[in-house]
């Protein structure tokens, strides 16, 4: 597994690289935006974590060339503010997740080890039928996700959101069973997290905000995709 790792602070840089190498990653460690995104053209990855404040392009407008390339592996951001804001903004541009310094290497791991167990699993082709839902094509074979026959672009995360709530359709599923069951963590979220993955994949949907036909919210309950 091939990880970047952009971080201008050397120390924390190099203590991210040795608890990943420790873990037998290939890890692509820059201190600056210029050779990460040179990493990103050059290197096929299977993640980035990338610090948000760094001279040049910040962590942010990296995160953002790379999904306008097209690619959708996990990215984890590193960050200093604490901002409800900042990580809300990180979320909306695909970021998969989000820790603030000073933070654990040890829990830094494990949610590297998080996100990349549902990369792999997204790219695995497992065998489940289709699931069929008003012009919505999902298959969990595949990992694809069709709207009126044609590919909507959703990151792992996304599909595994997408997916969770429609083998759940007809009920109401709250942002902590989607959370726990998504993430694999436990839920401790008071950031919008899954209220801003929701509204990214409603975007990717083209669905109207005010009346979605797919993604139902259910206000103080949670969300629901009707049968």
């Amino acid at each position: 597994m091939n990880i970047l790792v952009l971080d201008d602070e050397k120390e924390i840089a190099d203590l991210v690289e040795l608890y990943l190498k420790n873990e037998n990653y290939d890890v692509y460690k820059t201190y600056t935006s210029k050779d990460a995104l040179e990493i990103v053209d050059t290197v096929k990855l299977d993640m980035a974590i990338l610090d948000v404040m760094v001279l040049g392009k910040n962590g942010f407008e990296i995160l953002k060339y790379i999904r306008e390339k097209n690619l959708n592996f996990p990215v984890i951001m590193l960050t200093a503010k604490i901002e409800a804001q900042d990580k809300i903004e990180g979320l909306t541009l695909g970021a998969d997740d989000y820790i603030t310094k000073p933070f654990n290497p040890l829990e830094l791991v494990a949610r590297v080890k998080s996100a990349l167990r549902r990369y792999t699993k997204y790219n695995e082709k497992q065998e489940d039928e289709k699931i069929f839902i008003n012009g919505l094509e999902i298959d969990e074979k595949t990992h694809q996700c069709l709207l009126y026959e044609k590919l909507v672009d959703l990151t792992p995360l996304e599909f595994d959101i997408l997916l969770y709530l429609a083998k759940n359709r007809g009920q109401v599923v709250s942002s902590e069973e989607l959370f726990e069951k998504v993430w694999k963590e436990k839920y401790l979220d008071s950031n919008n997290t899954i209220m801003v993955h929701i509204r990214r994949i409603r975007e990717k949907l083209k669905e109207n905000t005010r009346e979605p036909k797919f993604i139902k919210t259910v206000w103080g309950v949670g969300y629901k995709i009707e049968k």
